[in-house]
């Protein structure tokens, strides 16, 4: 199994060296001898000192892409998935909110059960979570009790950050999202198109708007019009 980690960065100075490290310290790697593993790097344009970062180190990544510009995080995965050749794709934010530790998680799932789609749980969570902004946590409830509706699935936190799915079920050329609203755009296409998904409790410590996090409550409003979108077409 090859696994493609694509990781979208923007102004990540403080962390992308930090978690480019624990991705690749991962004892799965030694102890998984038919786990691989491509390490993407899309840095969206950084203007702090991110890409300097990147090219002094990279021998702690497979492939680095930078977009001409500040295009969004959605941009960047679709930039990833173009050029990414994994049996399955991992998503994985720079900003140290999760914990590569959890991958185990995801691999045991797909070597058990063949899942189409794992996608991590803040609030089934294994360890410990961080206390987070309270219109962020009742925004994702409302989208996450609409998607379940939509698209008669049981999550219970489908804008977790952290998902695992087979690359075979997303093209990037059918990708029409460039923003944060592009995750709920894969989810709808994923669970269109296959048919076994899981959920798995994820360690999270999640930051606030002054430590750096850039989701807003309103992008609410662009990921429900996808999943309603996505479900008609």
């Amino acid at each position: 199994m090859l696994i493609s980690i694509l990781i979208p960065v923007f102004n990540e100075e403080k962390t992308i060296k930090n978690i480019l490290k624990k991705v690749n310290d991962l004892d799965i790697w030694r102890n998984y001898h038919s786990i691989k593993k491509e390490i993407i790097v899309i840095d969206d344009k950084s203007y702090d000192k991110t890409n300097e970062i990147l090219e002094t180190n990279s021998d702690l990544y497979s492939k680095l892409i930078k977009n001409p510009n500040n295009s969004g995080k959605g941009f960047c995965i679709k930039k990833g998935l173009e050029v990414a050749k994994g049996d399955y794709v991992l998503i994985q934010d720079a900003d140290e909110e999760y914990d590569p530790n959890d991958y185990i998680k995801f691999i045991d799932c797909a070597e058990k059960f063949s899942a189409d789609l794992v996608i991590g749980s803040r609030f089934i969570y294994d360890k410990y979570t961080r206390s987070h902004n309270f219109l962020n946590k009742i925004g994702n409830s409302i989208i996450t009790l609409l998607f379940n509706l939509t698209y008669n699935t049981t999550f219970t936190d489908i804008y977790c950050c952290y998902i695992f799915f087979k690359r075979d079920l997303v093209k990037p050329d059918d990708l029409q999202t460039k923003g944060f609203e592009q995750h709920a755009e894969i989810l709808c296409k994923i669970v269109k198109n296959g048919n076994k998904f899981f959920e798995v409790p994820v360690n999270y410590n999640g930051r606030t708007i002054k430590e750096g996090k850039k989701i807003r409550f309103y992008h609410i409003f662009s990921i429900i019009f996808q999943m309603i979108k996505n479900r008609i077409i």
